[in-house]
């Protein structure tokens, strides 16, 4: 009716006349209200300090990449007796994310099913499972036809994104484990995937050698990146508008900057690069099946600190080979890393003198092919991803292992006095 559009036009003209700069303030003024209810909360069990300021100084370090809570120092030993094992995929794990709130686990596997979506992390109960389907049934098959490589969930829990051998991107309601969307456009494996922390921008990497930019949320395809000499194996994101990638036998991990363009190329590893982490906005970590792990600082082309045969090396037809490096994590803006190989263990790392040091810490008995690893987002414990057989190919199997999920408890030797943030610019 007239009446109806009168109101409408009236309702889009007071949208409207809201400029840049008020919307700023508003939002700022609502930032500061929802702190001033955090400390108030936070009063009630601590002496009363600055906790705004407090919690302001650590929003701007962490956007800088400057934050970093020192956690290694405090984490114990884990009794392997409290290591919890889940089972359902019938053949190797190769990826896995945990949910925002911590409260779930996403699994996936070369058998291309997806379990619920849901582990419930308190209780192991599977809460959907999305099973894989037989090659050429993509089309009536709900779910992946061939193995899923990689994962990702978006920083408020909403959408889960799911990369295949047979070039297609799922995207699902991660609340439901409904599929919303299938994007198509690389022409070979999906192998690493990551949403920008805070917007529902989706990146892709492949063994095609690109990187491509989506908009899940209005499911569109944004842009293409060239750049990489082989088959890129991993990809990782965080606020800003780039993201890192792990190049395999090109030797190279290159930080993609995805409004110039551009890229910078980062070159260290012996072997091919395997798996790759953003630790915070300036800091990186990745793994090599060379055996190396290496920190990096985005403002430097070599290394800041390489381990070498950080698991060891093994006798392969009596020879000494370096167990590869099959998993990287790293609880963001903390030192805290772990790595995974076939080595029989995950073992635990602390970033110390300003990312300049690797310092191992403990090993963690898990046997066969580590090939996800994810710290929860309050570090209380770590998520490992068990095969028989590497994530990316079959060149032998752990006819011992066990296709599993792992979730390992870390407990702090005390309770920390609060977060500790310095800079180490």
């Amino acid at each position: 009716s007239p009446s109806l559009g009168r109101r409408r036009r009236e309702a889009a003209e007071e949208e409207v006349e809201e400029t840049p700069q008020e919307k700023k303030l508003r939002l700022a003024k609502l930032y500061l209200e929802q702190l001033r209810q955090y400390a108030e909360e936070e009063e009630e069990e601590t002496p009363p300090t600055d906790l705004i300021g407090d919690r302001l100084k650590e929003d701007v370090l962490e956007q800088k990449g400057r934050l970093q809570r020192l956690v290694a120092k405090d984490v114990q030993p884990p009794d392997p007796a409290s290591i919890r094992v889940l089972r359902g995929h019938q053949l190797a794990i190769t990826c896995l994310v945990i949910s925002p709130d911590d409260k779930f686990i996403f699994s996936a596997s070369k058998d291309g099913s997806l379990i619920k979506c849901k582990w419930e992390v308190e209780s192991g109960k599977r809460l959907c499972v999305v099973p894989g389907g037989k090659k050429g049934t993509e089309e009536r098959h709900m779910g992946h036809a061939s193995q899923i490589l990689c994962m990702a969930i978006s920083s408020d829990g909403k959408y889960l994104a799911t990369g295949d051998r047979n070039k297609l991107i799922m995207i699902w309601d991660a609340a439901t484990c409904k599929r919303l969307h299938i994007f198509t456009g690389h022409r070979d494996a999906v192998s690493g995937l990551s949403f920008r922390k805070g917007t529902h921008q989706l990146y892709s990497a492949s063994h095609d050698r690109c990187v491509k930019v989506w908009n899940v949320a209005e499911n569109a395809y944004v842009e293409t990146l060239f750049g990489h000499q082989d088959v890129i194996t991993g990809l990782d994101s965080l606020s800003r508008e780039c993201c890192v990638t792990s190049g395999g036998r090109d030797g190279t991990v290159r930080l993609w900057k995805i409004p110039e363009e551009s890229q910078l190329v980062f070159s260290g590893h012996q072997g091919s690069i395997d798996c790759i982490q953003l630790i915070n906005e300036e800091h990186m970590v990745s793994g090599a099946d060379d055996g190396s792990v290496a920190l990096w600082g985005l403002t430097k082309k070599k290394p800041l600190a390489l381990a070498r045969q950080a698991h060891g090396v093994q006798d392969t037809q009596d020879l000494q080979q370096p167990y590869w490096i099959s998993a990287v994590a790293a609880l963001r803006s903390s030192d805290l890393l772990a790595t995974g190989s076939h080595s029989a263990s995950v073992k635990l790392w602390k970033c110390s003198e300003g990312f300049r040091k690797l310092e191992p810490l403990w090993d963690i008995p898990l046997v066969g092919f580590v090939n996800s690893l994810k710290f929860s987002s309050a570090g209380d414990f770590l998520v490992a991803g068990l095969g028989q057989e590497h994530r990316l190919g079959r060149w032998w199997r752990i006819k011992e292992a066990k296709n599993s999920i792992c979730i390992i408890p870390l407990k702090q030797r005390a309770a920390p006095p609060g977060p500790e943030a310095s800079d180490n610019s």
